[in-house]
């Protein structure tokens, strides 16, 4: 029984009739009607009992038709989910980010692509700066939000997604001065809590050679690989931190946010879209756009 003579039996069972069954299904009666009896000859069995009335399911009928019909659901099912994902609609999206694009960023765009994309799965991978151009690299991800400037071993897009004036993060024990800011001399005396070289290599060094030019010794006195464990190090009293203004949506008992007052020289957050240039467009392209109208 093939799918035609299934598509062909439904019909003549929904309508009940041989002719409203040949004009829903396009065909002449003649041949709907050969159809049907070839069916019926090869099973060894009526399916319908046929008179001037319509045509009715015999108990045979009546014992196939549900099963008929959940096969030709089930097989336009795969049919459409194969054309979905030919078509971009349906598929599979792997984004890898930076926790700074956790708290405005992602968040937007993952659901206005959802509206726009809604049978799209996305798988969604929290790495650090370096983790994030490997895996792009290796093909692991199809996107990153990371921190720029990065080298990567590929040919990709870039898309700038802005940049954040850096805040302070320190213990919420501190005391502030009236103004509620802290300077840079009160950070390079408690020495900083920052990512590791390899992480974010060219936004570090331009951070402690702007502390510096300004005329106070720095040092980095405790690395962490990632934004909560910063945080946690500022609470345990291992020193301070700069990070984006955006940070603010993460409270995180033992710390509180300072301006620098005299920050001005600290280079900004900033944040980039990275994905690979392919031949035809994919999931990625459809994300990056999204980005791109939030950016504009």
């Amino acid at each position: 029984m093939d799918t035609r003579q299934m598509r062909c039996v439904v019909a003549i069972a929904d309508s009940g009739s041989l002719t409203r069954a040949a004009e829903i299904l396009g065909l002449a009666q003649p041949a709907l009607t050969q159809t049907v009896n070839r069916l019926e000859a090869e099973i060894g069995t009526r399916l319908f009992i046929r008179s001037r009335r319509g045509a009715t399911l015999t108990e045979a009928g009546h014992a196939v038709i549900d099963d008929m019909r959940a096969s030709l659901a089930y097989g336009n099912g795969a049919l459409a989910r194969a054309r979905a994902i030919g078509t971009g609609i349906s598929g599979e999206l792997t984004i890898g980010f930076v926790s700074h694009a956790l708290y405005e960023v992602l968040p937007r765009a993952l659901r206005r692509f959802r509206e726009l994309h809604p049978s799209v799965q996305f798988r969604l991978r929290e790495m650090n700066n370096a983790e994030l151009v490997e895996s792009l690299e290796r093909g692991h991800i199809d996107i990153a939000l990371l921190h720029p400037p990065v080298s990567v071993n590929a040919k990709v897009h870039e898309l700038k997604l802005g940049a954040e004036a850096m805040i302070a993060a320190l213990p919420s024990t501190f005391k502030l001065a009236d103004d509620g800011c802290v300077s840079l001399a009160e950070l390079a005396q408690q020495g900083l809590v920052w990512f590791p070289e390899q992480q974010v290599s060219g936004l570090r060094n331009e951070m402690l050679s702007a502390i510096r030019s300004a005329g106070h010794h720095v040092a980095i006195v405790q690395e962490a690989n990632r934004t909560l464990t910063v945080l946690a190090a500022v609470a345990g009293g291992l020193g301070w931190s700069l990070l984006p203004c955006s940070v603010r949506a993460l409270h995180h008992e033992g710390v509180r946010y300072a301006e620098v007052r005299d920050g001005a020289c600290l280079p900004p957050y900033e944040l980039a879209a990275m994905w690979r240039m392919r031949s035809r467009s994919s999931f990625a392209d459809a994300f990056a756009t999204v980005l791109a109208t939030r950016v504009r």
